[in-house]
């Protein structure tokens, strides 16, 4: 019978798991292949787990010899009236998903445990890129997440850490935090994971009616509408008005930002830009925020 992953609740206990030896990798350098096999990797994530955070899982087992998973649902990135105390926790569950995929390690710490004397005074701040599209809509939640992604680097000390693509803004802020502090971790961007329907994968989804399901779909069929606008040779300006012009049809979704950005920079693209661009959706469904991003070319006209 195959046993579960260790499970480790305190921040001195995963400091000794990170500091015992790790496994040997032969014959690979992480610096001279570095897509090659790698010792550690780790899964952040906030728990009440779906098959968006097992794709993540599975791609640390194939690139990692031991897979470290954190549950935290991090107060620092809630603000004033978000879902903190109402966010799912289903640790159970969990666990037992994460044993199928034969992590070696949980990592679900307190929050008295992360945060000992309450919340902390220095922290990671997100700058300029942080206050616009979610860090607009959200104030300090982006400052809240990179310090604590930064704290569980330092803690479970992994070659590779893994996050998920739908996510767009975090993943660009998370590559920018490792780069400007120079940290000695490889960050991996993996594909966002979709219903049969095209809504995409979210532990937000849980909060959802059938009826507001169903509205949700407004999100990535705004998306798909902009990128065969794209596909079909149009430019930026034809583009979002594609996209947002499908949310006429839903009247209980309340748009926050349909955005078409640049995905390096997140600034957003002049009329007559070609290359890859990234179109970004928040929007409001009943009481539940949801976001969506895809991204495509948009070409020269012939």
């Amino acid at each position: 019978m195959m046993s579960g992953p260790q499970i480790i609740r305190t921040v001195a206990e995963v400091r000794q798991w990170a500091r015992r030896q790790r496994p040997f990798v032969a014959d690979v350098s992480v610096t001279d292949v570095p897509s090659g096999r790698v010792s550690r990797a780790v899964v952040m994530t906030m728990g009440a787990l779906h098959e968006g955070h097992m794709a993540l899982v599975r791609a640390a087992r194939q690139r990692a010899d031991e897979v470290i998973v954190t549950i935290f649902v991090n107060p620092l990135q809630f603000g004033p009236g978000e879902d903190f105390d109402a966010y799912p926790r289903t640790e159970d569950a969990d666990v037992a998903l994460l044993a199928r995929e034969q992590v070696d390690a949980v990592f679900v710490p307190s929050v008295a445990d992360m945060y000992p004397g309450g919340d902390p005074l220095v922290r990671v701040t997100a700058g300029e890129l942080g206050r616009i599209y979610e860090g607009a809509a959200r104030p300090g939640h982006f400052d809240g997440m990179l310090t604590v992604v930064a704290k569980l680097l330092v803690l479970t000390a992994p070659d590779v850490a893994f996050f998920g693509e739908k996510d767009a803004q975090q993943l660009l802020l998370i590559k920018r935090m490792v780069k400007d502090l120079s940290l000695d971790v490889e960050i991996a961007p993996v594909p966002l994971v979709r219903e049969d329907s095209g809504l995409a994968l979210s532990s937000r989804n849980a909060y959802l009616s059938p009826t507001e399901r169903s509205e949700a779909l407004a999100l990535s069929r705004a998306l798909l509408a902009a990128s065969q606008v794209a596909a079909a040779g149009g430019r930026a300006p034809e583009i979002l008005a594609a996209g947002r012009a499908v949310f006429a049809n839903y009247s209980r979704v309340d748009v926050d930002y349909f955005a078409l950005v640049d995905p390096d920079t997140m600034a957003p693209l002049a009329d007559d830009y070609c290359g890859v661009a990234l179109a970004l959706v928040a929007a409001r469904v009943g009481r539940t925020r949801l976001i969506d991003n895809m991204s495509f070319v948009i070409t020269q006209k012939q």
